[in-house]
């Protein structure tokens, strides 16, 4: 198009041909470039009513929770309970929503509420970035583990989670279960300090029927590094409806069962070890636990 004295002739034909152009699917830098407008104010009147193409527009991450502090407000939150609520700033809520009426002002004691709740999730917060940085240090000390660590900590973790021999039940085998994933990996990697082969291992999983059972024996089966077929038949427990249990959701994944095969001489040593640190433990002398 030419220009004539700063205008644009024919703004009609003009007009025509940046709708088309829109319609086309061409962004208003393309537009402005390829009709030589270079006047915002102009382009503008030439697009007016014309939406943008779907591939200029981007995907704002926020659009979800500026709807969701809109609908707040309209319930007659107030900045700090959006706030509470959305975990966004009170600058971003104010924008969202300033064209929406005030809320009455609340009563004196809901805002005390709003405020003690405040107080006590920032207060909640600190202690768990507390709480965080003490168990980091702590794990940051163990440092690494000798083989004769290793070998100790089995023994102590075997008597105190592991199948013992009892006068009215004689039964003399290596038989481990527990719920904790970690516990079960560390009794497999102690198995494998003391060189006993992985043929000799037995898995089971032990779980209530009203869990994923599927579920439950993938993740043992990860935990334990083989295939879902070398885990034996597994072991539902009954329902009982009358009993609210504890041992739900995501997390609940029941107890994994590791047993040692041909394993009479080795529980009977694992007995003997025990003996031994808790002699070492208790004698007199320090040198001893040296």
């Amino acid at each position: 198009m030419t220009a004539i004295h700063g205008g644009y002739a024919d703004f009609e034909g003009l007009r025509q041909q940046a709708v088309a152009l829109r319609r086309q699917g061409l962004s208003r830098r393309q537009i402005r470039d390829r009709l030589h407008v270079h006047n915002n104010d102009i382009l503008n009147r030439l697009l007016e009513g014309e939406p943008p193409p779907d591939w200029t527009t981007r995907p704002n991450a926020k659009d979800d929770l500026r709807a969701r502090a809109r609908e707040l407000r309209l319930k007659g939150h107030t900045y700090d309970r959006i706030q509470l609520e959305l975990g966004c700033s009170k600058s971003s809520i104010s924008l969202w929503v300033r064209d929406l009426p005030k809320p009455e002002r609340r009563e004196a004691a809901e805002q005390a509420k709003l405020a003690a709740r405040k107080r006590w999730d920032h207060e909640l917060a600190v202690r768990d970035e507390r709480r965080q940085r003490t168990k980091a240090a702590a794990t940051a000390e163990i440092g690494a583990m000798s083989d004769r660590e290793l070998f100790l900590l089995g023994v102590g973790l075997y008597w105190s989670e592991g199948a013992k021999s009892k006068a009215h039940r004689p039964q003399e085998r290596v038989s481990f279960i527990n719920s904790d994933p970690q516990m079960i990996a560390v009794f497999l990697a102690w198995l494998g300090l003391l060189g006993v082969e992985r043929e000799r291992l037995r898995y089971q999983l032990q779980i209530h029927e009203s869990a994923d059972v599927p579920a439950a024996e993938r993740f043992w089966a990860d935990v334990a590094g083989v295939d879902i077929a070398a885990l034996g038949k597994t072991t539902l427990k009954r329902h009982n409806p009358k009993t609210v249990r504890g041992n739900v959701g995501d997390g609940y994944h029941g107890c994994f069962v590791v047993r040692v095969s041909q394993s009479a001489d080795m529980y009977r040593r694992i007995e003997g070890w025990w003996y031994g640190i808790v002699g070492a433990a208790l004698a007199p002398d320090p040198s001893n636990r040296a």
